[in-house]
C-alpha cells in the first residue's frame, strides 16, 4: 500500500500508532511521521565522510534500539534516513549546492564532489545492511500483511 500523505501528521504519535503507518516506496514521508522524524532527523548529516560516518553510525545504532524494542517503525524511519542520507549525498556529489536543475529547468553538466560521494557510500553501506536485514524483512512483511 502506498504511503498516505492524508493523514494528519500532526497529531499522530507513530510508535503509540503503528498501525497507522505505511512503508510506502523508497523515503517517502521521512519528514513526517513522529517522534521518529525529531529522534532521528538531529544526527543526519552528510557533509564530510567524517560527519557521515558518524552520522551513519548513530542513526544505525538507533535502527538497532529500535529492533532490539521491536519497534518496527522505528527501524523502517531509521532505512529511510540512511537512504536519504545516500541520495542526497549522491545529489550533492553530482551538482555543487545539490541542484540539479538550472533556473530553466535544464540539467546542470555534473561537478563530481569526491568528498560528498564518499558521504554517499559510507550511508549506501548501512542502507544495505538494513535493507537486507532478515529480521527487518519479516516484520517488514508482517506489517504491510497486517495493517497495508
Amino acid at each position: 500500500m502506498a504511503f498516505d500523505y492524508d493523514l494528519n501528521f500532526d497529531n499522530i504519535n507513530f510508535r503509540q500508532q503503528p498501525e497507522l503507518y505505511r512503508v510506502g516506496r523508497g523515503e517517502q514521508g521521512v519528514l513526517l511521521v513522529e517522534p521518529y522524524k525529531s529522534e532521528i532527523l538531529q544526527h543526519w548529516r552528510f557533509k564530510t565522510p567524517e560527519i557521515a560516518k558518524e552520522s551513519s553510525d548513530k542513526i544505525y545504532q538507533m535502527y538497532l534500539d529500535y529492533k532490539e524494542n521491536n519497534d518496527f517503525v522505528g527501524m523502517d524511519m531509521a532505512r529511510k534516513f540512511l537512504q536519504m542520507g545516500y541520495t542526497r549525498a549522491r545529489r550533492y556529489a553530482n551538482y555543487k549546492g545539490g541542484r540539479k536543475y538550472d533556473k530553466d529547468g535544464e540539467v546542470k553538466e555534473r561537478d563530481i564532489d569526491p568528498a560528498k560521494a564518499e558521504s554517499a557510500a559510507i550511508f549506501e553501506k548501512k542502507w544495505i545492511k538494513v535493507r537486507e536485514d532478515e529480521e527487518y524483512l519479516k516484520l517488514k512483511k508482517a506489517h504491510q500483511k497486517k495493517y497495508g
